[in-house]
């Protein structure tokens, strides 16, 4: 109880400095995780495709809750507006594991798509990772204030505008998950492409990318 209460008073009393602290320890766990000191087992392809399923599933419900929490807000009712984004902030962390499972010990799909369809698909997919990413510190400054701060207290601090675009670029990256996951596991189907670390998946799209322009000017030229 006393170290709980401790922890609580410092977060209280340093919140940018928690979730600086916070932010770089998530960073350094993703980043670690793919490294070759730290290689996850090989999981079998049933299951690579099982969590992507679930991951867009989880996804859904933490853009559900997320949306949720906005209109409670708007709305003054605050517990609610706590309890849903409190149950987003969980799911993405059950996302987060899923995550890390799938794209570490499993295979990279590449979506049967190509023209303008293609590059839509790549754009979303870069805009989804880079939100992904920078929403990290944006969004665990908002929990970390909604969690050690009363509701009359929150008004004197930056939760609101912190939380305002925590839930737009959360929301958004959500929404282009879902939409690039029915892209290419239910619309134009997908191919694998072998397997792969989470830092060559997060290259993929870019690397990809810049082949494909490559070749489109050497063909015009």
């Amino acid at each position: 109880m006393a170290v709980a209460e401790s922890l609580h008073s410092r977060a209280r009393a340093n919140p940018r400095r928690v979730t600086a602290v916070l932010s770089v320890i998530g960073y350094v766990l993703v980043i670690g995780a793919f490294t070759p000191y730290a290689p996850f087992p090989q999981i079998a392809d049933d299951t690579v495709i099982l969590l992507g399923d679930a991951i867009a599933v989880v996804n859904t419900l933490a853009l559900s809750s997320i949306l949720a929490g906005v209109w409670f807000i708007r709305n003054d009712e605050i517990q609610k507006h706590r309890a849903a984004m409190l149950s987003a902030f969980a799911l993405i962390m059950v996302f987060l594991v899923m995550y890390l499972v799938k794209v570490g010990g499993g295979f990279e799909k590449s979506i049967q798509a190509s023209g303008g369809v293609y590059y839509a698909y790549l754009a979303m997919l870069a805009i989804h990772i880079l939100l992904s990413a920078v929403s990290v510190p944006v969004v665990l400054h908002a929990v970390v204030l909604g969690l050690t701060h009363s509701p009359a207290e929150l008004r004197d601090t930056v939760h609101a505008r912190v939380g305002r675009i925590a839930a737009v670029a959360w929301s958004l990256s959500l929404f282009l998950g879902v939409v690039t996951y029915l892209m290419l596991n239910h619309v134009y189907g997908w191919e694998e492409r072998g397997h792969s670390g989470l830092l060559l998946l997060l290259a993929a799209p870019a690397r990809q990318l810049r082949a494909d322009i490559q070749q489109a000017l050497d063909e015009l030229f």
